[in-house]
């Protein structure tokens, strides 16, 4: 392949937009097949994801995690996918780049106005669960790859496209499994993001599972036992005030603001009439990257010990749910970076910023075994925007097309 030129990436450009309706229809035959995680039945999103693909003449490897190992982790079924695009002869020279995005995605919950599993189109926006995090992506960087095949013949180097199934249980039996088997050593990679930035860094998560136990009684004797809801409320209160305090922990990185803490799940009791004996949380705490994931643990556990220990007969078991260190950016991401804020600001129309993202990612288990990573992929301009995780999850097929574009000039240059 020659030096890419304004003519070669008008080629890419115009190559996208002739096969733009059947990426639209690939994309609706994914979002149509759900992964809710959990349960986290996803080898079956896989397998279709596959059949799609050969009809590129692409071959996927199914990469099936063993049983027991999805179980343990609290899932159903993990098939992960690689499909392996080699240019020119094997050790012939240029870089492996990865192209990561995961298929599993939380349920839709309530509220939506469209079918999310229907991939309806309207006013120009794709309506669906996963449509813009992250099946987007696999829509995004198949035809990225298929267009640097047809237009710019690559003769060096080779793109590998990895779509995983765990990223919502924090991508160890995903893109983490596929590296610790040394299925996969790729030079540089890119995940699924946003059309309109370049996420070169993010927070890391802590989860955790907390248990307050008490002692059950008849509410008619209530001073025959402990209520572990009132247990529950002493602790959920020190955590709070924690948690304002955060907000005076400012991070250096553009994207991040400060720690914060979630409780998202609270279950307990057994009826009305019955004092609760045992009552459970569950909280989310993201850290900034100059934290130390270590210190940030040993402190939650100690408040919340600290609270149990002021009310007599309450104890607590907590037990760590994930962990998922922070992304800080490798030097080798410059030419991703550069190549990425090129084309986007082409296409776009507008500059796109290098910042970070207070998400945790699937990147970080690339970056942390020494390979540069970004995020970019088809998404609006902000997670807000694009309703992941909310009723009514929309991409704009503009937005699509756009990032398709982007990502294939930035492969013609990286494999030039």
């Amino acid at each position: 392949m020659t030096t890419p030129t304004p003519a070669s990436y008008a080629a890419l450009d115009a190559w996208i937009d002739q096969h733009f309706d059947e990426e639209v229809r690939f994309l609706q035959a994914l979002v149509r097949v759900p992964t809710d995680t959990p349960p986290g039945n996803n080898a079956p999103h896989a397998e279709r994801t596959a059949e799609l693909l050969t009809e590129f003449g692409y071959t996927a490897e199914k990469h099936a995690v063993p049983a027991a190992d999805v179980l343990a982790y609290g899932m159903e079924s993990i098939t992960n996918l690689i499909v392996r695009r080699q240019y020119g002869a094997q050790g012939s020279g240029g870089k492996t780049i990865a192209l990561n995005a995961h298929g599993d995605v939380v349920p839709p919950g309530e509220g939506w106005t469209h079918d999310p599993y229907g991939a309806e189109i309207v006013d120009g926006a794709m309506y669906g669960r996963a449509t813009a995090v992250s099946k987007s992506d696999f829509a995004s960087f198949t035809f990225a790859v298929r267009a640097l095949e047809a237009v710019a013949r690559p003769t060096q180097g080779a793109v590998e496209l990895h779509f995983t199934y765990d990223e919502e249980f924090g991508g160890e039996l995903g893109p983490g499994w596929l590296l610790q088997k040394g299925l996969t050593k790729p030079d540089l990679m890119i995940a699924a993001g946003f059309s309109y930035e370049v996420v070169t860094a993010h927070n890391g998560c802590l989860q955790m599972e907390v248990t307050v136990h008490g002692k059950m009684a008849h509410a008619a004797v209530p001073h025959t036992g402990v209520d572990a809801l009132q247990g529950a409320v002493h602790i959920l209160n020190a955590l709070y005030a924690q948690n304002d305090a955060y907000k005076k922990v400012t991070s250096k990185v553009e994207g991040i603001k400060h720690p914060y803490l979630n409780v998202g799940r609270i279950e307990g009791g057994t009826n009305t009439n019955v004092v609760p004996g045992k009552v459970m949380f569950k909280l989310d705490r993201r850290m900034i990257p100059e934290e130390n994931p270590v210190e940030v643990e040993a402190n939650i556990r100690r408040i919340i010990e600290q609270a149990a220990g002021e009310r007599a007969g309450i104890s607590v078991d907590i037990k760590r749910l994930l962990l998922a260190n922070a992304m800080t950016p490798l030097a080798g991401n410059a030419p991703l970076v550069q190549a990425i804020q090129k084309h986007a600001q082409t296409v776009l129309g507008e500059p796109v910023p290098a910042v970070g993202t207070p998400l945790y990612t699937d990147v970080r288990l690339y970056v942390e075994r020494g390979i540069p990573g970004v995020i970019y992929g088809a998404g609006p301009r902000t997670v807000l925007e694009s309703h992941a995780k909310r009723a009514d999850e929309r991409l704009q097929l503009e937005d699509l097309r756009r990032a398709t574009k982007v990502i294939a000039r930035t492969l013609s240059d990286l494999l030039a």
